[in-house]
């Protein structure tokens, strides 16, 4: 599959920081369809790691798809500053994520980063609990 521009909502959740985590994606054509949806259970993570491990997934699952231009939106505003290069990235856990990231966006033409409120982020912040609640049953 061949897709000029992609969007994409990624979620990390932690139960408990660090907890059972879990990360949620969906992926939209530029014609505002929906193309995938993707969650799966991290095991023992802080949220902060859970959201970069989202936004890996959605690089990786981008340049699988071909993707010219990715806008990534997420409800980590602490996440989108940092790839936007707002804030230094401090947790010593955080930078190897943080490079990784780096390193798959400059595969893609483009990547943008947008911090959206939780309320804008439903799809993904349900399918990251729904990898938590299928694991802990």
């Amino acid at each position: 599959m061949t897709v000029s521009e992609v969007t994409v909502y990624t979620d990390g959740a932690s139960r408990g920081n660090p907890g059972l985590a879990g990360i949620g994606l969906v992926f939209f054509g530029s014609d505002g369809q929906e193309i995938k949806r993707m969650h799966r259970f991290l095991g023992t993570a802080t949220n902060n790691v859970a959201e970069y491990t989202a936004l890996l997934t959605a690089l990786e699952q981008a340049q699988t798809m071909h993707v010219g231009r990715l806008n990534v939106f997420s409800d980590s505003e602490l996440m989108v500053r940092q790839m936007n290069g707002e804030y230094r990235v401090r947790d010593e856990k955080l930078i190897p994520l943080y490079e990784q990231a780096r390193q798959l966006a400059s595969k893609l033409n483009k990547v943008t980063y947008t911090h959206v409120p939780r309320s804008r982020n439903k799809i993904a912040d349900q399918l990251a609990n729904q990898a938590i609640d299928s694991r802990e049953k």
